[in-house]
């Protein structure tokens, strides 16, 4: 028993028992019984006592366990609060391909920006219009900092930015400490009866060039010069290097009843259930229909991003978009 115990132990026993129960424990050494007591008497009372700080020591143990289990409990509580926080799955970039984990990927670096080609594609995205942007690259994102980074149109990607990615379901591949969140996220949608699907994830930096030049070459075969067919295709498809997409943060979520990428898809069950609930699990509907002068988007009922919880959860509740959000951190 440590010291502590003893103590509130014999605060009990003070509070409790009477001068001669405590006599009797204090004098304990004394083979002599106090006057006018027979030693039947004092042994009756010995075991009295006894039962009585049997008692009292059951009381305080429990009373201790008590706080040790809620002490516990209380430190698991925290562990998973963190565990689920977004640097559960903290990054090493500089890892070999050779020692990542079954299912994870290292991207490429996403800063060496390919050449644009306006070869025909016969895939041409489906998305709503974006503004042109004059980006230039951001500087280097902190560790602790990794979901925070902004990239929009005026914000590219940073300097030899690269991503660790996991795949998911049907070979998505996201960053891989936003995972465990994604994944959870759309196994509570479905246990509601719902069929939310990944229509697009992480995008290297040749699959958004694809992307951009195909909306290149829609607007030449219409007679548009080079110049204003790179502004306009601008306005549709962001411009390689400031596409969240690339930060693997990003996922394009929808119906599985209803895949087209347009406003209808706010009306589906599925995009009514994540724009009330995709903040628990440290997303954010990135682009609000009211925010686009702000985020330089269009409205997309279906592009979520990964902030974490404690950011996802302020941006709902004060209903502010992302931009507005870092705004209040300067």
């Amino acid at each position: 028993m440590t010291t502590e115990e003893e103590k509130a132990l014999a605060k009990i026993l003070e509070d409790h028992l009477d001068e001669e129960e405590l006599t009797l424990i204090y004098s304990s050494g004394n083979e002599t019984p106090p006057p006018s007591r027979s030693p039947h008497h004092k042994n009756r009372r010995w075991r009295q006592l006894n039962l009585k700080i049997k008692i009292f020591a059951g009381i305080l143990f429990i009373g201790i366990a008590a706080a040790a289990g809620s002490a516990y409990y209380d430190l698991q509580h925290q562990n998973v609060e963190a565990n689920t926080t977004p640097n559960t799955r903290t990054a090493n970039v500089q890892k070999n391909d050779s020692t990542l984990p079954k299912g994870t990927k290292k991207a490429p670096d996403t800063t060496k920006v390919p050449a644009v080609s306006v070869t025909p594609s016969p895939e041409t995205p489906t998305a709503t219009p974006r503004i042109t942007p004059t980006a230039t690259p951001a500087p280097p994102v902190l560790p602790k900092d990794w979901n925070l980074i902004l990239v929009n149109p005026w914000n590219a990607l940073p300097e030899g930015f690269t991503a660790e990615l996991e795949t998911i379901e049907n070979g998505h591949s996201v960053d891989v400490r936003i995972a465990n969140s994604l994944e959870r996220m759309l196994a509570d949608a479905r246990a509601q009866g719902l069929s939310p699907m990944i229509c697009s994830s992480y995008r290297t930096m040749e699959k958004q060039q694809t992307l951009y030049a195909n909306k290149v070459n829609e607007y030449l075969s219409q007679g548009y010069t080079q110049e204003n067919a790179e502004s306009e295709a601008g306005k549709w498809v962001a411009v390689p290097g400031t596409s969240e997409h690339q930060t693997g943060l990003a996922v394009d979520l929808v119906s599985s009843s209803y895949q087209i990428l347009d406003q209808k898809q706010e009306e589906t069950p599925e995009q009514k259930w994540l724009m009330e609930n995709s903040y628990k699990y440290g997303f954010i509907l990135r682009y609000p229909n009211d925010k686009r002068e702000i985020t330089g988007i269009y409205y997309e009922p279906w592009h979520y991003r990964y902030v974490g919880y404690r950011t996802a959860l302020e941006i709902h509740e004060k209903g502010l978009c992302y931009e507005e959000y870092l705004d209040t951190l300067k």
